[in-house]
């Protein structure tokens, strides 16, 4: 008797569970399912699937670099250029077919080399190996330059320090403070030859001889580097004992950005009885340092998806699309939204046609790692109850993830998946960053096959290729609106509309009604969903090809609804959190209202410590000179589309409170001080936010409307 196996069975009928179908009425049909006709393709896979295979291809993604001491292969480099025609060989090689070379435009990057060699207090010569970060900075050969301390490079850090021309060691704490751009800008504009950044802690705490690497977020002229604890430890202790507090280093590196230069994207397919409708894998191919789990093993695991599937025989009902993809790291000088190029690139660029056709994108970062103890799965959304229902039947791997599989929304902006999701192909990923990996090794040279875990690139293989089957066998997107709307209407704060004298009553009430339209929805997608299942499990070719044709305009009109939700509902704070709109109104207003309290109480210190600094991205107005904080606001505010990429129209709006706040230092230790002209400003300000939620609201509930009517007409 063929069967199908329990995870692909239960998953598949999610869709009844979700659309309110009891207990009972759920097990009758997974029996009728159960007693079908289908073959074991989930057998098939799992006894296909090679984790030897992923492994190897893992390893021999290290074979090219731009910089032979510490790796990289970075965007639009030499380097990124050969492996993605290694990969694009390997595509065709293990069979997938129409194998393509997308090619798109991009900044590119090569880091060639940065060695500093220092003599230390006791008279001995170290050399240290620096890591790079995407700028302009070419010694032509060794150089001799004066080096100081400059803290953390901050304004009052720089004040007074003859810094013109000269390289500046700072300490940093990018994960709890600020993002490398802004020091090394901050040194830049007071005349510095460049900065060395130290990594206090938040990055590379694997080793004291760790090294980091970010995007850079800023521009190209900007010089900085990265120097390991140990080696920036050595050099302070020779600047202290230096009587000018400045020593001679030499320095001999080569960074190379380029403006306008190409890189590629690669896919190949397995091509289904359904040659318009995608399921897409990616991962992406470029990387600081070896790069083994990012992303050199999501890689793997995108091709022994891929292989597996070949090898098992398996044939889809739709086309599966493989897509490696470049420049993930870094691709666009001088943008905020500096990541994710090629991905961005790939779908709203090259391939558009995709977005309607895509029932799903499927993107890996760092998968050979058991991160924590339940693995999360990140997922948009509306996607979010179909994949928990699916989950709970993984199959296990001994020794990992003894906790299970957990979803987590929604999706965060540090992975390619953003950039598909956003252009409406509903997305997901293996999440990463919530583990202690990323604080230790995440993109310094102890990202290595040293972190291997065999059992947990197992259970990925695993995992993965039995979602991309399970969504083959059904015939429309398993799209739940519910849970968005959920959590939209759990951030609305009732009080703060309140106190903004703005209703949230016509907003709860469109929240509402679309909830039951959503429901109604899910009703009519899980039948469909079942009657195609049940009908391929009897080998009902006839009947499944009927039901299949009938839902092309259902599973159209479901993709662009999403689209409608990502385009209006999805926005992003200063610090590239994803909210919802009238969140940006509603956390300003907070924090005025209690600044504006608390000022008037004569009490300065609570909101310069607790609220001013969450306003927008004024927490950068504390530290950093007015040009500093003016430039890296004018880079999101005024930046054309091309630069901003994923990130445009995403912020809603920005109050500059930069001379408000140094004057509310300068006061803070006065007696009885005067504060009523800072009073007044946020007053002003707080009128403007409240205008702003006001309009918000209003947008979102035309927003709502209009999804509604979309969803309508799906009943």
């Amino acid at each position: 008797m063929k069967r199908i196996t329990k995870a692909l069975t239960l998953s598949l009928l999610v869709g009844l569970a979700l659309a309110g179908c009891t207990d009972k009425e759920v097990k009758e049909d997974a029996d009728k399912v159960k007693d079908g006709l289908i073959d074991n393709i989930s057998d098939e896979y799992l006894s296909s699937v090679d984790v030897n295979y992923a492994y190897e291809f893992t390893k021999s993604l290290e074979e090219f670099k731009t910089n032979e001491k510490l790796g990289y292969r970075t965007a639009g480099s030499v380097a990124e250029l050969k492996t993605g025609e290694k990969i694009g060989q390997e595509m065709e090689k293990i069979g997938l077919t129409e194998v393509t070379k997308d090619e798109f435009s991009l900044d590119t990057w090569t880091f060639e080399k940065a060695d500093l060699t220092f003599t230390d207090e006791n008279g001995k010569e170290h050399l240290a190996v620096l890591g790079g970060y995407q700028v302009n900075f070419n010694t032509n050969g060794m150089k001799e330059y004066d080096i100081v301390y400059g803290g953390k490079a901050t304004a009052e850090d720089l004040e007074g320090l003859d810094i013109e021309g000269k390289l500046v060691l700072i300490d940093i704490n990018q994960r709890e403070e600020w993002w490398i751009n802004y020091p090394a800008y901050q040194a830049h504009v007071k005349g510095a030859a460049g900065v060395i950044a130290v990594q206090e802690a938040g990055y590379g705490e694997a080793s004291p001889d760790a090294l980091n690497a970010q995007d850079i977020c800023g521009p190209d002229d900007a010089p900085a580097f990265s120097m390991s604890q140990t080696d920036g430890n050595n050099l302070k202790k020779a600047l202290e004992a230096s009587e000018t507090g400045s020593i001679k280093v030499k320095f001999d590196a080569k960074s190379t950005v380029e403006m306008d230069g190409k890189s590629y994207n690669y896919y190949g397919k397995i091509v289904g009885k359904d040659p318009e409708s995608y399921i897409i894998l990616s991962a992406h191919y470029d990387s600081y340092f070896t790069g083994f789990q990012d992303d050199n093993a999501a890689i793997g695991l995108m091709m022994g998806v891929a292989k597996g599937l070949v090898d098992s025989g398996y044939q889809p009902e739709k086309t599966i699309i493989f897509n490696a993809l470049a420049a993930e790291e870094w691709g666009v000088s001088n943008s905020r939204y500096d990541w994710s190029t090629g991905a961005y690139n790939q779908i709203f660029k090259i391939h558009p046609e995709w977005v309607g056709k895509a029932f799903a994108n499927m993107n890996f970062e760092l998968p050979a790692y058991e991160h924590t103890t339940q693995d999360e799965i990140r997922a948009t959304y509306e996607l979010n109850n179909y994949l928990t229902e699916f989950s709970k039947d993984v199959p296990t791997v001994e020794g990992v993830y003894k906790d299970g599989i957990s979803v987590v929304s929604p999706l965060r902006t540090w992975s390619d998946d953003f950039s598909f999701n956003i252009a409406g192909v509903p997305a997901l990923r293996n999440d990463f960053q919530d583990s202690n990996y990323m604080r230790t090794h995440y993109h310094s040279q102890f990202d290595t096959e040293e972190q291997y875990n065999e059992d947990a690139f197992k259970f990925h293989l695993n995992l993965y290729g039995l979602l991309t089957m399970h969504y083959d066998k059904t015939a429309v997107v398993p799209l739940d609106f519910t849970t968005r709307l959920n959590a939209m209407k759990e951030t609305l704060d009732e009080n703060i509309f309140e106190q903004a004298e703005v209703s949230s009553d016509k907003l709860i009430e469109e929240i509402d009604h679309v909830l039951k339209v959503a429901k109604n929805v899910n009703k009519k997608v899980a039948k469909i969903n079942e009657d195609y299942l049940n009908a391929l499990s009897k080998d009902d070719h006839a009947t499944a090809k009927k039901l299949y044709n009938q839902s092309r305009q259902l599973n159209s009109d479901l993709l662009s609804a999403f689209k409608h939700t990502e385009d209006s509902f999805t926005r992003l704070t200063w610090e590239d959190a994803v909210i919802f709109p009238f969140e940006h109104p509603q956390n300003n207003i907070n924090n005025l209202t209690l600044s504006i309290e608390a000022l008037k109480d004569g009490d300065i210190a609570t909101p310069l410590d607790e609220y001013l600094w969450n306003i927008d991205n004024n927490w950068y107005a504390y530290d950093f000179d007015q040009e500093v904080f003016d430039y890296f606001t004018a880079y999101v505010l005024d930046a054309p589309a091309d630069k901003l990429m994923w990130g445009e129209g995403r912020i809603v709006g920005h109050e500059n409170l930069y001379t408000l706040i140094h004057s509310l230092k300068e006061k803070r230790d006065t007696e009885n001080p005067d504060l009523s002209e800072e009073i007044a400003v946020l007053d002003r300000v707080l009128k403007s936010q409240k205008a702003l939620l006001k309009t918000t609201t209003s947008e979102q509930i035309a927003d709502l409307r209009e999804l509604g009517r979309q969803l309508e007409q799906l009943k």
